[in-house]
């Protein structure tokens, strides 16, 4: 099982998610005020969808392609055992837990400008 979210206003303007599968589990629209930056709305959409597919790669690859590539947005899931955390054009894998693996990412995460209290993803 593959599950995770995505938030609405984090893809870019004209991208098209669509990879085959993909369960809606839940959308929520939340006032995330003292959250947001100056450059990020104040409302997001959460999506959270689920998966029984294998394609792991693919699915990074599609949000990959999908993500806005300015302000730092990010969209997260799980496979299994591993934790997927992917930006615009580029994607990071690690088994959950492997301190080594986050630490990675979150330093991508800042040096593509996510706030540092939004690198909080869950392992």
């Amino acid at each position: 099982m593959i599950s995770g979210y995505v938030i609405g206003e984090s893809l870019r303007p004209g991208a098209v998610f669509e990879p085959h599968g993909l369960r809606l589990r839940k959308v929520g629209r939340l006032d995330v005020g003292a959250s947001a930056t100056d450059a990020q709305p104040r409302l997001w959409t959460f999506v959270e969808w689920e998966s029984d597919g294998e394609d792991v790669a693919g699915l990074a690859n599609a949000f990959s392609a999908a993500l806005e590539p300015e302000n730092g947005w990010y969209a997260d899931f799980t496979a299994g055992d591993k934790r997927v955390v992917v930006f615009a054009g580029k994607v990071f894998r690690y088994r959950r837990g492997d301190e080594a693996g986050r630490a990675e990412a979150i330093a991508y995460g800042r040096a593509a400008g996510t706030p540092e209290h939004q690198l909080d993803w869950r392992e």
